[in-house]
């Protein structure tokens, strides 16, 4: 079958791919979805796809307002701008957990050097390790590994040789949710969250009004939404509630204040800070790992193979599209990151974390390689393999004596590449899925991926010292729910002062979830996440499920609402860096109208329905090709 597989563009034939115009385009779109993707990270703990949109703002402008007509011209420019993406993704998991240890004092404040440096090394080792899998995993097992959004991507680039029209949908999108941000945020006349105090029930119902919160409902669909949903209600409905009414005057660690005070003087929310991210921990990381031993099997078998394909890589002809990275190159670059991260001192990571990084790191970046051709880049447990990194690297670093603070940075550090690593090999093998299915030349996606992972990691340093500069990690603005969950993990091993109690309460009730036959993870993320989060999410994946049924189609992940969504992600995500550029330089207070007007829980009220109804009508209109 493989044998027969005729590319779109013949394996003879030249066409222009990596121009000038697409490295520009690429690098471009690798830092915008970079950035908007670590301030959405960091603010709900998750991430979206940017292939698809950065295919369709490729396609309008090589197409339509340059009039190229070369589609590995706007191919190249997805595979760049998607690099920024996935590197985004693996830092803002993991590394805030530096900034919020230097707040607590236990060690000095990241340096901008060692952000962009651990996550340039992330990005590349992710690059190296997938080069010798595309012929065991794009190649011979085309047919069989789907690639879901590698595939849909090539869709929506061969759709653009009819024309570049879609992109106004994401265009649209990042305009609309500048102007929104900059309102609720910037000038601060509406509320950003709509809350319900309900008193009897000792909680309340909260519903934030941001743009990309719909959004990510509406990408990841009404299943996914009301998993995380339902975490919330057992957070926010069940649990404060048992905690405040059974509680009373007991003082319980990790408070110093009886329960009834905490709720007296901070309400459900206070509650929340002091026990339920705590349970919310321990559901994430038991789900985690729940996911990672789930696909056990998988994990053998693809790594078996990899081993195999690095035997063959390189050896399935001299054709174009056969042509991958030489491999002497390949090795001595691995051997040369590998000895940068044992030497260089801005890392701290000793010989024992560099060998841990290799193993684990080609290990997982082979896994993450095999799961997203399965089940998509969205259904990745990174996180799970990120957290059993953790686990066990901590343990073999206490024991090698490298504890305190030295040994937290280390294990973050390790943590960090790991991470970065496998999600940067999960969306290349998406890309070369396109690229295969498009013939692109896989040697020259290969040199565009290393372009992006070096441009996404020069900015996301700078976008991560801004953001904690502006609103802090840890805080109502941005969470940073996955690293604070990383923090507490490593924490609990190196000092043993975390409440196991809790931890395991809410280990067990992602266990039992996971009996049930509902996958833990989104549960326990909503568990873990404050219900305005996962409220607002929820109405996205309701208009989703509407919109799919209104449409009378499947999911259709290049759609119109799926574009416009991707753009209200973005949009609300840069205006958000800007305003932490203003709060920086003091002019964040200068811009701040509330004290003059502030129209609200109306106004918040009314702007929410107003998004809702927005996604939904662009959503809806694609069927009739509005």
């Amino acid at each position: 079958m493989n044998e027969e597989f005729k590319p779109y563009v013949p394996a003879d034939k030249v066409t222009p791919e990596m121009t000038p115009t697409s490295i520009f385009m690429g690098l471009i779109l690798a830092v915008v979805f970079g950035a908007a993707n670590a301030y959405l990270g960091l603010k709900v703990g998750m991430t979206v796809s940017a292939s698809i949109p950065a295919a369709v703002i490729s396609m309008a402008v090589i197409r339509v307002i340059l009039k190229r007509d070369s589609i590995l011209e706007s191919n190249m420019v997805q595979t760049i701008g998607s690099a920024g993406e996935s590197l985004a993704a693996g830092a803002i998991f993991t590394m805030p957990a530096l900034f919020l240890w230097a707040r607590d004092g236990v060690m000095d404040k990241p340096s901008l050097i060692t952000i962009t440096v651990i996550a340039l090394l992330g990005g590349l080792l992710g690059v190296f390790f997938m080069v010798p899998l595309r012929a065991a995993l794009i190649v011979k097992e085309h047919g069989v590994l789907p690639y879901p959004e590698g595939t849909a991507c090539a869709e929506v680039l061969l759709a653009g040789e009819e024309g570049g029209s879609s992109a106004s949908s994401v265009f649209a999108g990042m305009g609309i949710a500048a102007l929104v941000k900059l309102v609720v945020d910037g000038f601060k006349v509406i509320p950003s969250v709509v809350t319900l105090k309900l008193d009897s029930l000792k909680t309340e119902l909260s519903a934030e009004v941001y743009p990309a919160l719909i959004s990510v409902g509406y990408i990841c669909g009404a299943k996914i939404s009301s998993y995380m949903f339902a975490g919330g209600l057992i957070g926010w409905f069940v649990l404060i509630p048992a905690i405040v009414i059974f509680g009373g005057d007991i003082v319980m660690y990790p408070a110093t204040d009886s329960i009834a005070t905490l709720y007296a003087n901070g309400g459900a929310a206070a509650i929340w800070s002091n026990y339920i991210k705590y349970i919310g921990a321990g559901a994430v990381a038991a789900a985690g790992i729940i996911s990672l031993i789930k696909t056990l099997p998988l994990i053998v078998r693809t790594f078996s193979e990899a081993i195999k394909g690095i035997k063959n890589a390189g050896n399935l002809g001299s054709e174009r599209t056969a042509q991958d990275l030489d491999m002497r190159f390949v090795i001595a670059g691995i051997v040369g990151l590998i000895v940068l991260i044992w030497l260089l001192p801005v890392v701290p990571v000793s010989l024992l974390g560099a060998i841990i990084i290799v193993v684990f790191g080609f290990f997982f970046s082979a896994v993450s390689s095999r799961m997203v051709g399965l089940v998509g880049s969205s259904n990745n447990p990174v996180s799970g393999m990120t957290i059993a990194t953790l686990l066990i690297a901590t343990i073999i670093l206490k024991v090698a004596g490298q504890t305190g603070a030295t040994g937290m940075a280390a294990a973050i550090a390790i943590g960090s590449i790991i991470c970065i690593a496998s999600a940067m090999a999960g969306d290349m093998s998406q890309d070369l899925k396109t690229g295969y299915i498009l013939g692109a030349t896989p040697k020259k996606q290969q040199y565009g991926e290393i372009i992006g992972s070096i441009a996404a990691a020069l900015a996301i340093g700078g976008v991560m010292v801004l953001l904690n500069e502006a609103y802090g990690f840890g805080t109502e603005a941005l969470a940073a729910p996955q690293a604070t969950m990383m923090k507490m993990i490593i924490e609990g091993v190196m000092n043993g002062n975390l409440p196991w109690g809790l931890i395991f309460i809410g280990a067990f009730i992602a266990i039992a979830v996971e009996i049930l036959g509902i996958g833990a993870l989104p549960v326990a993320i909503g568990l873990y996440l404050p219900l305005e989060l996962s409220a607002t999410i929820m109405i996205g994946g309701v208009i989703r499920h509407i919109t799919d049924k209104r449409n009378g189609e499947a999911a259709d992940e290049s759609g119109k609402g799926v574009l416009f969504a991707s753009g209200l992600i973005a949009g609300e995500g840069l205006v958000g860096i800007l305003l932490a550029i203003f709060a920086v330089v003091g002019l964040g207070d200068k811009m701040d109208l509330s004290g003059v007007f502030n129209t609200g829980w109306v106004g918040a009220l009314i702007l929410l329905c107003a998004l809702a109804f927005g996604v939904y009508k662009i959503a809806v209109g694609k069927k009739n090709g509005k």
